[in-house]
C-alpha cells in the first residue's frame, strides 16, 4: 500500500516532547485509516487491551485521540522471567478529522485486539453551506440585515 507524501488525510503520530512523570514507555499502536464512500474507518492494533482501559476523545480542532495504557505483568517473587518482549504502559494516536467527517456520530468497537473507529461522513445537505447576505438599501435605516442559505 502507498500513502502519497501529500495524502491531506495522513495521521498525526505525534510524541510529546516530553514524557511525564513515571511513564518508562510510551508505545504507539499501530494503525490503518480508509476512506469510504460513506465514512472514515480507523483500525487500532490494541492485542489484550480490554475497554475500560482506552479512552477516545474528539478535540475543538478535529483531532481524534486514541489513549490507553497496557499493564505490565506483576514480578513474583520466585519466578523467573526467560523472555519478555510484548511492551506494556501509556500509548496515545492522534488523527486530524477531515471537514466532511460527522464528529457527533463517531462509533468505536474492539474485537479481536483490533479497535474499529467509524467516522461518519456528513451528508451534502448537513456540509456548511455558503450564506448569501442580503444588504439593505437605502430608507430601510437600521434595519438587521439576515443571512440565507445559498441556493444549490
Amino acid at each position: 500500500m502507498m500513502i502519497p507524501a501529500d495524502d491531506p488525510f495522513r495521521i498525526l503520530e505525534q510524541t510529546p516532547l516530553t514524557i511525564p512523570k513515571g511513564v518508562e514507555t510510551l508505545a504507539l499502536a499501530r494503525a490503518d485509516w480508509k476512506e469510504t464512500p460513506t465514512e472514515h474507518v480507523i483500525s487500532i492494533d490494541i492485542p489484550g487491551m480490554k475497554r475500560e482501559d482506552l479512552k477516545i476523545e474528539v478535540e475543538e480542532n478535529r483531532v481524534l485521540r486514541v489513549s490507553g495504557e497496557r499493564k505490565g505483568e506483576e514480578e513474583i517473587e520466585g519466578e523467573k522471567w526467560h523472555r519478555a518482549e510484548r511492551t506494556s504502559g501509556k500509548f496515545w494516536r492522534q488523527f486530524r478529522l477531515p471537514g466532511n467527517a460527522d464528529l457527533e456520530n463517531i462509533k468505536a468497537h474492539l474485537e479481536n485486539g483490533v479497535l474499529r473507529i467509524s467516522v461518519p461522513k456528513l451528508g451534502e445537505e448537513k456540509k456548511k453551506q455558503t450564506r448569501v447576505i442580503s444588504i439593505g438599501g437605502e430608507g430601510q435605516g437600521g434595519q438587521d440585515i439576515k443571512a440565507s442559505k445559498a441556493a444549490a
